[in-house]
């Protein structure tokens, strides 16, 4: 553990969620080189929250690993590479146990979690006793991987390199997808009662690193959940109508509620308001 324990180190750790977090972000990296070492990125690309920040620099912290194949294949089984991924898991000291979840007939992802017990990890890497005891002894840690194994159509990637575990490359979607993706996710993601205020968070980095959205993607991703006829285009008037919309109707406070846990500097959400997003939202390029 002593290689962990001086990655940990690189980390800000003051409370346990500190841990947990850094834990949880040093587990979705091992898992990364255990699918590049079983030539998973030749089938499939990283994208989604964990990719903005491992590759892109995001700064606030993101739970769970998404993939997207790069042509559909409905029979693909993500337990093909549980093995890899154990494999480096366990030369690294995690204790770590590997579980698929049953998919639906109708569902377009492979899902599995990652599953760790944090008191037996907080003990072998030195966390203070204080902490260690306000842990129940069977806390569970989880990290969800996913894969969509029918995506749109025409998604771009690129080839990026990581600095750690160890230097090696993982294929990512293109950052105007990506850009795509997070605004699909924000007009049309269904949570009940909930605002997803980590897409509003995403939305403003997008924008300060002056990174276009790719229209023809977003349009396709419409195309396939139903919320676009496929016989229609998505243009800018549209789009800027649609989330014009979304701003209309968000809490300000449920939004900062869902991303506090995730970012350190809480300064950046004070100034939120509806007429802050509609001036980013003006500042949204297109390719």
């Amino acid at each position: 553990m002593e290689l962990l324990s001086k990655w940990l180190g690189e980390y800000s750790l003051k409370s346990l969620d500190d841990y947990d977090r850094a834990v949880k972000e040093i587990i979705q990296q091992v898992c990364l080189l255990g699918l590049w070492r079983a030539r998973f990125f030749e089938r499939a690309a990283f994208y989604g929250g964990t990719a903005l920040r491992l590759l892109c620099g995001l700064d606030r912290f993101s739970e769970d690993i998404d993939f997207t194949l790069l042509v559909p294949d409905t029979s693909f089984q993500l337990s093909r590479y549980f093995l890899a991924i154990q494999t480096e898991l366990d030369a690294f000291g995690l204790e770590t146990e590997i579980r698929g979840k049953s998919k639906s007939a109708d569902s377009a992802i492979e899902s599995a979690f990652i599953k760790a017990n944090i008191r037996i990890h907080f003990l072998k890497i030195g966390v203070a006793q204080n902490l260690i005891r306000q842990i129940p002894s069977n806390k569970i840690l989880k990290v969800k991987f996913e894969v969509d194994v029918d995506p749109a159509v025409g998604v771009q990637s690129e080839i990026k390199l990581l600095l750690k575990p160890i230097a090696f490359s993982a294929r990512t979607v293109s950052s105007p997808d990506l850009f795509a993706g997070k605004m699909h996710a924000l007009l049309y993601r269904r949570w009940l009662h909930r605002v997803k205020g980590r897409d509003w968070y995403d939305l403003v980095w997008f924008v300060e690193q002056d990174i276009p959205l790719r229209l023809k993607h977003l349009s396709r991703r419409m195309h396939q959940s139903g919320d676009l006829p496929v016989s229609t285009t998505l243009d800018v008037p549209t789009f800027r109508n649609q989330i014009e919309e979304a701003i209309k109707t968000l809490n300000i406070e449920q939004a900062r509620n869902d991303v506090r846990p995730f970012i350190e500097d809480q300064s950046r959400i004070d100034q939120w308001s509806h007429s802050f997003f509609r001036e980013i939202v003006s500042h949204i390029r297109f390719v």
